[in-house]
């Protein structure tokens, strides 16, 4: 069942394609969710909560090198898709080479784009996009005290 619920962009494309075909609100969020707590699975809750069907890109491990740092990711992009695939409120997984999520994006349309409320809508990435054929943007709040960074800090204090 895991690997059914993650796609290539490809896979992803046509799927949605029939999704939407049958009235379906996609709702499409992402990130890097190197080591997946508690905030995230709240997040992605949230998420799902805006339509029917939620889809959650997750950076490349070289992508998120680039973002993060020569010591991330901490959990490899195959094992991060599969521990988010796993949630309840997620329906596809899917990873993403570029820095940024734009060309799936642009590729799969989503009628809602999430992103946390630590991001300005107008620094949302691909947000100007999705609003320009009707799609909506909303941010959902974090819940406080949860965070990879916060976490890894913790950890390396203990040890």
């Amino acid at each position: 069942m895991l690997e059914r619920k993650i796609k290539s962009p490809e896979e992803l494309k046509k799927e949605v394609s029939g999704l939407k075909s049958r009235g379906e609100v996609i709702v499409f969020t992402n990130g890097c969710f190197d080591l997946v707590h508690y905030g995230h699975v709240k997040y992605l809750q949230a998420a799902k909560e805006k339509g029917d069907i939620l889809i959650v890109a997750l950076n490349s491990d070289s992508s998120v090198r680039r973002i993060k740092g020569k010591m991330r990711p901490l959990v490899g992009e195959k094992y991060r898709a599969g521990l988010i695939a796993a949630l309840e409120s997620v329906d596809y997984a899917v990873i993403f080479k570029e820095e940024t999520p734009l060309k799936l994006i642009k590729s799969l349309k989503p009628d809602i784009l999430v992103k946390g409320a630590d991001w300005k809508e107008e620094n949302i990435v691909g947000g100007d996009f999705v609003k320009s054929y009707g799609g909506k943007v909303i941010n959902v709040k974090f819940i406080r005290g949860f965070s990879t960074t916060n976490l890894l800090k913790k950890i390396a204090k203990s040890f």
